[in-house]
């Protein structure tokens, strides 16, 4: 048996050539149920498993990005995989157009390097890292995680990235630091849209402290095994999977710890429908629409179902405990 070094112009295998362990372990598994004649029962489950190993791979058009499957609980949904064609071309960023297919359009003009993230406000070692360092500040983890829309429409994407706690750990948060801000970039010579009045500008979101050290909560660089497409928010995003998905703040700039809550894009434009927690909360109508049911990007033909709201998108267990005793009708 030969093994192979890192000598050679060996290169390490890209996240989505790397078998997950899921898997391996389940062919070790039917192999010994094969032995014992329990083989018939067990098939099912582990070509489930395969196909969703096989969903992943990435599609070829842009760099790869390595990553292992990740072990957090929850950060990974045995739901089919949305095509990339779809998670890549229906998108909010208000950057680039307020339809779902203007920045697949126009985003081609972002320039996502150089690219700095500067890092400040009540923390012990505020600084400014270029995205090269923040992709070298932990190991790359691929995540398969359902996001959410609150116009009534979903997705599962496979994300690539590692835990937002890594980066606020680095910089020794102070003890008042209660909320994480995010600002993002607003240059209106690469986003033709920044400057209209449908929104403040830049775009900025926020997070309560609590939930942005939560592992599930992701700083991103990439989905499908690959960088993430400028429309998807290239070069780094944060993806909060039991949120609306305008908490998830695309192209950052800025990451800023502060000990009063920070008012969001969205609930400056309208207050009286975006609330800071922005949590999924079907219980909870927009007043224009019903949040009760969802509709899956790429299973959205005539007579296709749509599917029941699950509470704090399907990640309650993971996440519920963080909101035990709030109103979560009034902090909407």
């Amino acid at each position: 048996m030969l093994i192979r070094t890192g000598r050679d112009g060996f290169q390490h295998p890209v996240g989505s050539e790397i078998t997950p362990r899921a898997v391996y372990e389940d062919r070790r598994q039917l192999l010994k149920w094969m032995a014992t004649g329990a083989a018939g029962a067990a098939l099912a489950t582990w070509a489930q498993r395969e196909a969703i190993a096989q969903q992943v791979a990435r599609p070829g058009k842009l760099p790869a990005l390595a990553a292992v499957r990740s072990t957090v609980p929850g950060a990974v949904t045995m739901e089919k995989i949305t095509e990339y064609k779809d998670a890549s071309s229906y998108n909010n960023f208000y950057e680039f157009g307020t339809d779902k297919s203007d920045p697949a359009q126009n985003a081609h003009t972002l320039k996502t390097r150089p690219w700095t993230v500067e890092v400040e406000g009540l923390v012990k070692k505020p600084g400014k890292y270029a995205i090269e360092d923040l992709l070298k500040l932990s190991a790359q983890e691929e995540r398969i995680y359902r996001l959410r829309c609150v116009e009534g429409w979903s997705m599962v994407v496979p994300w690539v990235g590692y835990p937002l706690a890594k980066l606020i750990e680095k910089v020794e948060p102070l003890g008042n630091a209660k909320y994480v801000e995010f600002l993002t970039l607003a240059d209106p010579k690469t986003m033709p849209f920044v400057g209209s009045r449908v929104l403040e500008w830049p775009y900025a979101e926020g997070l309560r402290m609590d939930e942005a050290m939560h592992p599930l909560t992701l700083l991103t660089f990439g989905m499908y095994g690959e960088v993430l497409p400028n429309q998807n928010g290239a070069p780094v995003r944060i993806v909060v999977p039991w949120k609306y998905g305008f908490k998830s703040a695309k192209s950052i700039v800025k990451i800023r710890l502060t000990e009063q809550m920070p008012r969001t894009a969205w609930n400056k434009a309208a207050a009286n429908e975006y609330g800071f927690y922005s949590n999924v909360n079907p219980n909870v109508d927009h007043p224009r629409w019903s949040q009760a049911t969802e509709r899956r990007i790429g299973e959205d033909g005539l007579f296709a179902k749509k599917r029941k709201t699950l509470m704090f998108n399907g990640y309650e267990a993971q996440v519920g405990q963080m909101y035990a005793g709030m109103d979560l009708k009034k902090n909407y």
